[in-house]
């Protein structure tokens, strides 16, 4: 018993000497502050949260430096944290809630929050700072001269656009060789009908650059711009090419330097195209009737549109105004060159309707007057159109069109140094790609006053912008990814070559990023604004100026492409990036910007009296943009087969001008609204033609205005774009579309395999798909002017709606209707007969108008009881279905005639790919038949009135003189008597 009572207090003992020992050890653990705040801070940046934007990546507290002999706290987040757009506002929310979360004892310090090696306080953008951080504007940093090109044949002037503004804009990616594999590749993904080496040129080539140079910029893009296979190059080297000299005071003779010399076939690597040749030089002259000039005539094998470059060699006492003067269809557009910069490459002055042959109609001329009493003009090759590729690699060329390519292959053909083009030895044309961008803008703006420490060709480059789309997608396929920015802020010592901060390009990323986001989310209803990165990347890190990448949508995301393959968001996406770039520049110089215009509509020519046309038409307000009133417009026009002329101006407010006009010759015109800003896109075009003695005048009617993505599939199981049920339509030509897409599972969303949602083949690759050009109406009116005996008059659809124009007064009516329909996928309204239209067309009818209606679905896009009886009670149809055609027959009959139109995609023409079949209804009966024999067209021969309906766009008949011929059969039966 005693012993166990002396084990029992042994333990109670040692347990006691136990407890009390840890206790003392939890008592004596120091409490470091530190850690704790530490441990606050990081939860703190890990739960940040901005509701304003889509951020993907959490943040975290990388560092925390407190000093108490300087009473400083030191605080920086990662690179995350830098990934949200800061205002001052959001900054001062940080620095409260994290002051909150020091303890007392150092609540007083002053504190210091970083991210990415910068101040929360330094990463407010200029726009929103109270004070202007000088470090992140020009200052007195100014190009003062004349631009690189000008062209002085405007009717208008530009002081508050971007008006000598110098820009490198460019669209990503393009078809580079791989190498290893010694085949062609793209860079990215085949997806919903595209990749993103065509997709984003959708944007900038017809829209984007458009809407710079209206505002008066210089645009330079390192990609071959030229959607035109066909190329023409006339050169002094090559004189039968069609290169001509006139000796004036001054004869031309050889320059000191090489120039440019083409020989056939393929270049190769180091192979320089301006290092092969000759080039032409003479001294300048004041007096016109003692010029010398050179002319370049091609032999154009192809009527179309064309870009037209010019080059020369820069020397000492070259001049900044060298003349040009570009012939298009027999119309003359002026141009200044400043040669004292930019030589040795191809320089675009614009692109222009030309005929095929060659003739004096359609050439470039180049004087030697200049305002200048000494100095030398130079000259070398002139190029039309943009060619296919053709430097080759490995063993072959890319086989495509050159503005398919990378820029390291238009960069070689552009005369660019090896070092430029190739900085990877021949060895990664991927990464040479993706360099030469940049160091073609560096190349060309060195010397300069915005690189004026680098060795270049004097171009005062400003500004740089790659314009890409992202990978990623959202889980449910019904909601947006959205738009990101990329700046490089933190490499070569954080300066560029001006001395300015490279936050100017961080200011220019906010300012993309900010734009487009908002602006797409007040017109679409919801559009994320993703990230701000500030990375490591060639674009925006190798330019000498202030650079950016705009990540504009998701190529992956089906979301996204349901909107971005629409033209229509495509023009507002480039108007918002326009506007983001005139604000940055106008910003950065100090000056007022006013936005250009958007185009007028319900345009019309009505012809007033004998000799005289009245255009008119209504402007259109820009509800985002108080500045973008016009203040005036630009009415062009065309006679006959010439091209449009340079436009007339019309001050103020007017929204008319008289015209005098000739018998038997057609007149076509186009208006544009202008304001101090620039120039918007042009209307329609409309057409007026008087023909001496006619008693009869028709009005042409345009109904086609529609833009749209193809076909959407969105349902549970599917998603995409179908293009074979219809391959929507573009505004004018696109290069878009690689193929057909053939893979819809949403199950497979995110794969880039053969079964991935979106996969497409590649069937379009290489194509330059037509789409809608907005003149039909001189189509139709040129082959009604072939029957010499009718007065034309025509409008926009929009302006009969609206009452502007009363067809009553005409006795007939030729309504164009094209691609038009209610597609219900579309992100504009379109259909082909509106209530209003209808009504019209009633009207007309009943006081007894005779009616030709052409289009491909006049009856699918009208499924209604009471609409299919309209068709029925007017037009005496009865819609039958689509023209299927197992063979795919491009050939109709009718009115003793046989003719092809246009059924399939194509280069030359939209297509009616879908035609209809359309069967009368008593006692109407058919006037054309498809080739499987189905009714192509329906005539109504009453007493009440006359109607042709036709179930394919009469515009796409292929050949010209059976078009006019069958209009010519259609009029004797709409308007002769028996």
């Amino acid at each position: 018993m005693k012993k166990t009572l002396t084990i029992v207090l042994t333990l109670m003992l040692l347990l006691t000497a136990h407890t009390v020992l840890a206790a003392r050890r939890r008592v004596v653990k120091p409490i470091d502050p530190q850690k704790e705040l530490k441990d606050k801070l990081n939860r703190y940046f890990i739960s940040y949260n901005v509701s304003s934007q889509k951020l993907r990546n959490r943040s975290k507290l990388t560092t925390l430096s407190i000093s108490d002999s300087l009473r400083t706290i030191d605080i920086s987040a990662d690179t995350h944290f830098g990934e949200q757009v800061f205002t001052p506002e959001t900054v001062s929310e940080i620095y409260d809630a994290v002051r909150a979360l020091l303890p007392d004892s150092i609540i007083g310090y002053q504190m210091s929050i970083k991210t990415g090696g910068w101040t929360l306080e330094q990463l407010v953008p200029n726009r929103l700072r109270l004070t202007e951080d000088k470090t992140r504007t020009w200052g007195d940093i100014d190009y003062k001269g004349r631009p690189w090109v000008s062209n002085v044949s405007l009717p208008y002037t530009i002081s508050n656009g971007l008006n000598n503004r110098h820009l490198c804009v460019w669209a990503s990616h393009g078809s580079y060789f791989h190498t290893r594999d010694s085949v062609w590749k793209w860079q990215r993904p085949a997806l919903f009908g595209t990749r993103e080496d065509l997709f984003t040129q959708t944007i900038v080539v017809p829209y984007l650059i458009p809407m710079l140079e209206k505002a008066g910029a210089v645009v330079f893009t390192p990609r071959e711009r030229d959607w035109q296979r066909n190329e023409f190059i006339v050169d002094n080297d090559t004189p039968e090419s069609g290169y001509q000299e006139t000796r004036g005071q001054h004869r031309w003779h050889h320059a000191d330097s090489a120039g440019f010399a083409f020989h056939p076939g393929v270049y190769v690597d180091h192979e320089n195209p301006f290092e092969q040749g000759t080039s032409r030089q003479t001294e300048v002259t004041n007096n016109p009737e003692s010029e010398s000039t050179i002319i370049w005539r091609p032999a154009i094998t192809e009527a179309g549109r064309y870009a037209v470059y010019v080059s020369y060699q820069t020397v000492e006492n070259s001049i900044d105004d060298a003349h040009y003067t570009v012939w298009h269809q027999g119309v003359s557009t002026e141009f200044r060159v400043n040669q004292q910069m930019g030589g040795r490459t191809w320089v675009y002055l614009g692109t222009f309707d030309f005929d095929a042959g060659s003739s004096a109609r359609n050439c470039v001329i180049l004087s030697n007057q200049s305002r200048h009493h000494h100095g030398v003009v130079t000259a070398d090759a002139v190029r039309f159109g943009g060619g296919m590729g053709n430097i080759r690699r490995g063993y072959t060329t890319s086989g495509l069109p050159r503005a398919l390519e990378g820029s390291r292959y238009y960069a070689q053909w552009a005369g660019m140094p090896y070092s430029v083009y190739s900085t990877k030895n021949g060895e990664d044309d991927y990464g040479d790609d993706i360099n030469a961008r940049s160091y073609m803008a560096n190349l060309l703006g060195g010397g300069s006053v915005y690189m004026p420490d680098t060795t270049g060709r004097g171009v005062p480059l400003e500004l740089s912008l790659a314009i890409h789309s992202d990978a990623g997608y959202t889980r449910d396929g019904q909601t947006h990814t959205g738009t990101l920015s990329i700046c490089t802020t933190y490499l070569n010592d954080s300066i560029l070559y001006s001395g300015l901060s490279r936050l100017v390009s961080r200011d220019l990323a906010d300012e993309l990023l900010i734009s487009v986001s908002n602006d797409m989310a007040k017109h679409y209803g919801s559009w994320p604004t993703r990230e701000l990165y500030d990375r490591n990347y060639s674009e925006s890190r190798c330019p000498g100026i202030p650079s950016a990448i705009l990540e504009t949508m998701s190529h992956q995301n089906f979301w996204d492409m349901r909107y971005g393959q629409d033209p229509n968001f495509r023009f507002d996406m480039a108007r918002s990036i326009y506007k983001a770039i005139l604000r940055y520049v106008s910003r950065m110089h100090h000056t007022r910007y006013v936005v250009s215009p958007l185009a007028p509509t319900h345009v019309r020519a009505e012809l007033t009296g004998t000799g005289q046309v009245k255009v008119s038409w209504k402007s259109t307000k820009d509800a985002d943009e108080s500045t973008a009133e016009p203040t005036g417009y630009i009415v062009y026009t065309a006679i006959g087969k010439n091209g449009f002329d340079n436009g007339t101006y019309v001050k103020g407010k007017n929204t008319s001008l008289t015209i005098d006009i000739e018998p038997e010759l057609l007149y076509s015109f186009k208006v544009t609204a202008v304001n101090d800003g620039g120039e918007s896109f042009p209307t329609e075009v409309v057409s007026a033609y008087e023909s001496p003695g006619a008693q009869k005048t028709i009005l042409i009617v345009n109904g086609f205005h529609r833009l749209a993505s193809p076909a959407v599939r969105n349902n549970s199981a599917e998603q995409g774009f179908d293009l074979e049920m219809d391959a929507g339509v573009s505004y004018g030509r696109t290069a878009g579309w690689l193929g057909y897409q053939i893979s819809f599972d949403k199950t497979q969303m995110g794969k880039e395999t053969r079964s991935g949602l979106g996969f497409t083949n590649d069937s379009l690759m290489g194509q330059f798909i037509a789409g809608n050009d907005f003149n039909y109406v001189r189509t139709h009116a040129e082959a009604i002017a072939t029957a010499k005996r009718y007065n034309i008059a025509s409008c926009s659809s929009e302006a009969l709606e609206t009452n502007d124009i009363h067809p009553t007064q005409y006795q007939m009516m030729d309504l164009i209707l094209g691609l038009e329909k209610n597609d219900g996928w579309a992100l504009r309204q379109y259909q082909a007969f509106s209530p209003m239209m209808r009504q019209h067309l009633k009207l007309f009818t009943s006081r007894g108008g005779a009616l030709l209606v052409s289009g491909s679905y006049i009856g699918s896009d009208m499924n209604m009881p009471a609409e299919r009886r309209y068709l029925e009670d007017i037009l005496k149809i009865s819609y039958e279905g689509v023209n299927t055609d197992s063979l795919r027959r491009d050939t109709i009959e009718g009115l003793g005639k046989t003719f092809e139109f246009y059924r399939h995609l194509n280069e030359t023409h939209y297509a009616a790919t879908h035609p209809e079949v359309l069967q009368p209804v008593a006692p109407a009966y058919p006037a054309m038949v498809y080739a499987d024999g189905y009714s192509a067209s329906v005539a109504y021969d009453g007493k009440d009135y006359k109607a042709m309906t036709m179930g394919f766009p009469f515009e796409c008949i292929k050949d010209e003189q059976k078009r006019c011929s069958l209009m010519r059969g259609i009029l004797r039966f709409l308007l002769q008597t028996n």
